[in-house]
C-alpha cells in the first residue's frame, strides 16, 4: 500500500449521465482502476488502505441517492480512507451477467482480495443479491444486505411476483443462489422489514449459520433510502466491518428511527389502519412533545382529542 495517497474530492452531482460516467470513470482511473463490463455494467476501484468495501449498485440509485451523485462506497473513501470497489449496473439486472462472472474470476485468480485484510460487500435489494452472490470469491469476507433477494428461480421463488421478467434469467449456474454462497463468508447480516411480507420471505431463505437477521418493523420497502436519510447507513457499514453488528450494537444504531418523520408516519399509519386509537393517540402525543415540527401528528392529535371529548359527552348525555 502506499504511504501517499491523492486527495479524493470528486463531486458528480448535476451532470448529465455521459459526462458523470466520465469523470466517475477518470476519478477511478486516478485513483484505482476503471473496467467497462459489457453494455450495463462497469467496475470502478479507488485505492486506499487495507479496508475494502465491496459495493453494488446501480447507476440510478448512486444519482438519485447521494448528494454529490456518488457511489455509496465513496463516503467510506473519504472518511475513512477505505478502499472501495464499485460494481454498478444500468438499471436492475441482478448482476446475472458473464462479464461480471468473469471479472470476479479475474479478481480472484489474480488474488486481489488478499492484499486486504478487512472486505465488506453490500448491497440492496437486487444488488443485495449480488453481494451475496459474488462475496463467495472473498472467503473470510464480511457481508451486508439490505431487503436482498435469495433467487428469482421460479422453482424456489415462484411466490415472488415482483419480477416475473426476469424468471427466465439463469439463477441456477455460477453464482446462483445467493444463501449458499454467504457459506465462506465470516459473517452476513441481513435487514429486512417483516411486514413487507416477500421480502421477509427471501430473509427467511437467508436464516443459517453464520447469518444474523435484523427486523426493521415499519419501515417500508426503501430501507436503503431511509437509512441515508437518517445518516446510520455509513455507521452500519462500519459495525459489519468489524463484524460487530449484534442485536445490541444495531439496537442502539437503530434508535435514530424515533426522530425520523418517514417512519413515525409509516408506524402511525399502520395503528390507525389497524384501528389502535388509543395507541395512536399516544404515539401522536408522544411525538408532538418530542419534535418541534410535526404537523401530521398536530393534526391526528387534535382529532382524536376531538374524537375523545365526542364520546364523552355522548356519554354524559
Amino acid at each position: 500500500m502506499q504511504d501517499e495517497t491523492p486527495p479524493f474530492e470528486p463531486d458528480l452531482a448535476d451532470l448529465p449521465t455521459g459526462k458523470w460516467l466520465t469523470q466517475l470513470a477518470q476519478t477511478a482511473e486516478t485513483h484505482g482502476f476503471f473496467r467497462p463490463l459489457g453494455r450495463k455494467h462497469f467496475a470502478a476501484h479507488i485505492q486506499r488502505t487495507d479496508t475494502l468495501i465491496v459495493t453494488f449498485e446501480s447507476i440510478q440509485g448512486m444519482r438519485a441517492l447521494t448528494e454529490h451523485a456518488e457511489p455509496l462506497g465513496w463516503s467510506m473513501v473519504r472518511d475513512n480512507d477505505w478502499s472501495h470497489l464499485c460494481i454498478a449496473s444500468d438499471g436492475d439486472t441482478w448482476f446475472r451477467d458473464r462479464q461480471v462472472m468473469e471479472l470476479f474470476d479475474d479478481l480472484t485468480d489474480d488474488g486481489f482480495f488478499d492484499a486486504y485484510e478487512t472486505v465488506l460487500f453490500y448491497g440492496a435489494g437486487p444488488c443485495g443479491y449480488a453481494a451475496a452472490a459474488y462475496s463467495v470469491a472473498a472467503p473470510g469476507a464480511r457481508v451486508l444486505l439490505i431487503q436482498p433477494q435469495a433467487t428469482l428461480d421460479p422453482r424456489v421463488t415462484s411466490w415472488d411476483d415482483r419480477f416475473v421478467e426476469l424468471r427466465r434469467t439463469d439463477f441456477t449456474s455460477r453464482y446462483g443462489y445467493a444463501p449458499d454462497m454467504l457459506d465462506a463468508c465470516a459473517q452476513a447480516y441481513v435487514l429486512y422489514d417483516p411486514v413487507e411480507t416477500l421480502d421477509a420471505m427471501h430473509a427467511a431463505l437467508f436464516a443459517r449459520a453464520g447469518v444474523t437477521l435484523h427486523r426493521l418493523r415499519n419501515m417500508g420497502d426503501t430501507i436503503q433510502s431511509d437509512l441515508v436519510e437518517m445518516n446510520v447507513l455509513s455507521d452500519l457499514m462500519e459495525m459489519a466491518a468489524e463484524g460487530a453488528l449484534d442485536a445490541q450494537q444495531f439496537a442502539k444504531v437503530y434508535r435514530a428511527r424515533r426522530t425520523y418523520r418517514g417512519y413515525l408516519r409509516r408506524v402511525l399509519a399502520a395503528l390507525d389502519r389497524d384501528e389502535r386509537t388509543h395507541l395512536s393517540y399516544m404515539m401522536a402525543r408522544n411525538v408532538v412533545s418530542r419534535m418541534k415540527k410535526a404537523p401530521r401528528f398536530q393534526r391526528r392529535l387534535a382529532e382524536l382529542d376531538a374524537l375523545h371529548t365526542d364520546a364523552k359527552v355522548h356519554d354524559e348525555g
